[in-house]
């Protein structure tokens, strides 16, 4: 597959961009444990022509980050122009618009999912968007904006006609948000439609390895991508990859093998941040995804979401690992889709 002339090899595996997520110790995470491609969290066009340094921090790419996007939203087609041209100083191999993002903050402004009912200002935003820059531009979007309205197969052809190189599709609708079951037939109607010829990537409910591959036999897609499900379980980018390639499951983590995973995306968090409180907090989202399934763990839970200092955060880890060592952790039940 390939983005441009970027070459990603056979079935690259994407790391979804994610809100007050995929920074940079989550994105190291992942990269050392199989992720291909790296997104930082989406940017708003709005606040990059303003200067807001708290997004421009969000398009800093480290060394282990490429091959690398940085995904930009708006509603407002002048404003993405020269929204791109700033992302574009930052680097990235690809810039990437966001067509998808179903959070009501975002479409109640026109953007994400909103251009979903608005096919033709979507296709003229990516046209312009391509135009303005150098770098290949790609997009993320949804099935559609309801049950009633999945327009995918059109919106697809539009933007492949815009020029955009490469295609993530979650297979949801904007109304599910991250409820019931993505619908990948008509991600496979996209892949498989005679007109379509840029890559395809799919995205939503890949939730372990035999679940990739199922999807990937089921569709043809040309890449996968991971959101939710890497929370917690950065690792899953080198299960997948290594069924795919080898038809071999690896054995169930144990939670000692866990415990040592969570304490090194703490330490890098911390080394980042240079402010242990501010790193604590900013893991707590993945520290709440690390430990799924375990018996009579709440109580455990509640001290480690509610841990401020590196020293009572390293605590707990150690308690846990006493407590469960050698058990397995079953990320079936993590209750992600």
């Amino acid at each position: 597959m390939k983005i441009g002339n970027i070459e990603l090899g056979y079935l690259p595996l994407f790391l979804a961009p994610m809100e007050d997520v995929t920074y940079h110790s989550f994105r190291y995470m992942c990269k050392k444990y199989g992720a291909d491609v790296m997104y930082t969290e989406f940017v708003s066009s709005e606040a990059l022509i303003r200067n807001v340094q708290k997004t421009r921090d969000k398009m800093i790419l480290f060394d282990f980050d490429p091959p690398a996007g940085i995904q930009l939203f708006g509603h407002d087609i002048g404003s993405m122009v020269s929204a791109a041209g700033k992302v574009e100083e930052a680097r990235p191999d690809f810039i990437d618009i966001n067509f998808g993002c179903p959070m009501k903050k975002i479409v109640r402004k026109g953007a994400g999912a909103a251009l979903l009912k608005d096919l033709p200002k979507m296709q003229e935003m990516a046209k312009q968007v391509v135009k303005a820059v150098n770098l290949p531009v790609t997009a993320k979007i949804r099935l559609g904006w309801d049950q009633k309205n999945q327009p995918i197969v059109e919106a697809a052809e539009r933007l492949q006609d815009a020029g955009i190189a490469a295609l993530a599709i979650h297979g949801r609708t904007r109304d599910q948000l991250y409820t019931g079951h993505a619908d990948w037939s008509l991600i496979g109607e996209v892949k498989k439609n005679p007109r379509m010829i840029i890559p395809v990537i799919g995205n939503g409910d890949i939730t372990g390895a035999e679940k990739a591959k199922q999807l990937v036999e089921q569709t043809g897609v040309d890449g996968l991508m991971i959101g939710r499900p890497a929370i917690g379980r950065p690792w899953i980018f080198r299960e997948i990859k290594n069924y795919l390639t080898k038809g071999e499951l690896p054995p169930p983590v144990t939670v000692d093998e866990v415990v040592e995973k969570a304490r090194e995306q703490l330490q890098i968090t911390c080394q980042w941040k240079e402010h242990e409180k501010k790193a604590i907090l900013m893991m707590r989202r993945h520290f709440a995804k690390y430990f799924p399934g375990l018996p009579n763990f709440r109580e455990i839970k509640t001290d480690l979401l509610r841990a401020e200092t590196y020293e009572e955060v390293n605590r707990i880890l150690n308690r846990i690992a006493e407590i469960y060592t050698d058990q397995p952790v079953d990320y079936n039940k993590a209750g992600l889709h």
